[in-house]
């Protein structure tokens, strides 16, 4: 394994980052790790790996980028997306489909470099929405993805992914393995600003409470629901296992440790040492009623469970995220009553806006990729007899007053 190259498409994010990490720690000698954000929107950096950051050198939504980057490849671990926590993918439906280009360019670039393994990080937003109606739900088995019903928009381009790798494999020979993610959190990862997930959002306003002295918090839904949770260590061992196995259809990773949102609340509130009053946001994107991991392929076939428990991997987010939010809101860039107003969103800053927060993000998150989109119309010559000036202050006038009107 240290001989090989090893590609990580989307190593500025969570779980790329850590990746990337677990790697050199294997003795791994080349890793490309490639990711659209700049390099210092990087989550982890490591300078003793080949970076290929920003929108010109990372982002594999465009085919040569993807074709550099597998040339001379052995794996392909692909974790590129546009995805976020439940309140990014409820709003952003499209953004999350155009994911299916990163897909599709980095299997056609790994297949035509004669890469030998490739690992695509599937969701368990695919499986059936009618199996995840009730908090008490059965485990979900792999086989529960199908008659198809996934969450719209993530779910549908994940399982269409899913479908790609499959063929790739049959038609082209390229060995596909496909891990079905369920919740992975930890540290060293989104925390704020609408792309995190429950672990995290939940962390940080116990901590914008406990700082503030404002105890009180805002829950997304009626806390009912329920969800398992994998801590990211477990998660990128999961990853290297699953890859080299001869497992050839998607399996679930995930830990099988069934919370709800309330107990998971209760969690952080006994890690920070307080009671908080709690306010339920029930128009508030909140996701199917349960979900739930099933071990058992993964179990018998790999001998893999979580290391991790739910208790021991929140102490150690809730610690990494707290030193985050103190260094970024001081005492001299934050006022109690500004600490405050993060603790349930009636600012947008740390992303509990969710429908405004989700849809203000940079414009490189945002960005329709190059030769996609409707193309600008051109103008209209004007007239030669004189009247297409008239026309044109005619036009100038109208459009003033229609900027007017809308902005008001």
């Amino acid at each position: 394994m240290r001989n090989q190259v090893v590609v990580i498409a989307g190593a500025g994010g969570f779980i790329g980052g850590h990746l990337v990490n677990y790697f050199r720690q294997q003795g791994v000698k080349t890793i490309r790790a490639a990711d659209i954000k700049p390099l210092d929107e990087w989550y982890q950096v490591f300078p003793d790996v080949e970076n290929y950051a920003g929108p010109l050198r990372g982002d594999c939504r465009d085919f040569k980028v993807c074709r550099k980057l597998c040339r001379g490849a052995t794996t392909v671990y692909q974790l590129a997306a546009d995805m976020g926590g439940m309140g990014f993918i409820e709003n952003n439906k499209a953004l999350c489909m155009l994911s299916v280009l990163v897909n599709t360019h980095m299997l056609l670039a790994a297949q035509e470099a004669g890469v030998k393994r490739f690992f695509y990080s599937s969701s368990a937003c695919v499986y059936n929405a009618d199996k995840q109606k009730d908090p008490h739900v059965t485990a979900l088995k792999e086989a529960d993805a199908y008659p198809a019903l996934p969450e719209d928009g993530y779910g549908w381009e994940k399982l269409f992914s899913e479908r790609m790798c499959r063929h790739f494999r049959e038609d082209f020979g390229i060995a596909t393995r496909v891990a079905r993610f369920h919740n992975v959190y930890g540290p060293n990862g989104t925390w704020e600003g609408g792309r995190e997930k429950a672990p995290a959002a939940i962390c940080r306003k116990v901590i914008a409470a406990k700082i503030s002295g404002k105890h009180d918090i805002e829950i997304w839904g009626d806390g009912t629901q329920t969800r398992s949770f994998m801590y990211i260590d477990d998660c990128v061992k999961g990853i290297n296992l699953i890859t080299n196995s001869d497992i050839l259809e998607p399996i679930n990773l995930g830990s099988s440790e069934l919370v709800t949102i309330n107990q998971l609340v209760d969690i952080a509130e006994e890690i920070a040492g307080i009671t908080l009053e709690r306010h339920y946001k029930l128009d508030a994107p909140r996701g199917v009623a349960g979900r739930n991991s099933d071990n058992t392929k993964i179990k018998s076939y790999l001998n893999w469970e979580p290391d991790t428990s739910l208790r021991v991997g929140m102490e150690k987010t809730y610690r990494w995220i707290h030193d985050e939010f103190t260094a970024k809101y001081t005492a001299r860039t934050a006022h109690k009553s500004q600490v405050s107003a993060f603790t349930h969103g009636s600012k947008p800053i740390p992303g509990d806006g969710y429908i405004a927060e989700s849809r203000k993000l940079d414009t490189w998150k945002q960005g329709i990729p190059a030769g996609y989109g409707p193309r600008p119309t051109a103008a209209k010559p004007a007239s030669a007899k004189g009247g297409g000036k008239k026309k044109a202050a005619a036009r100038a006038t109208s459009g003033a007053k229609g900027r007017g009107r809308k902005g008001r």
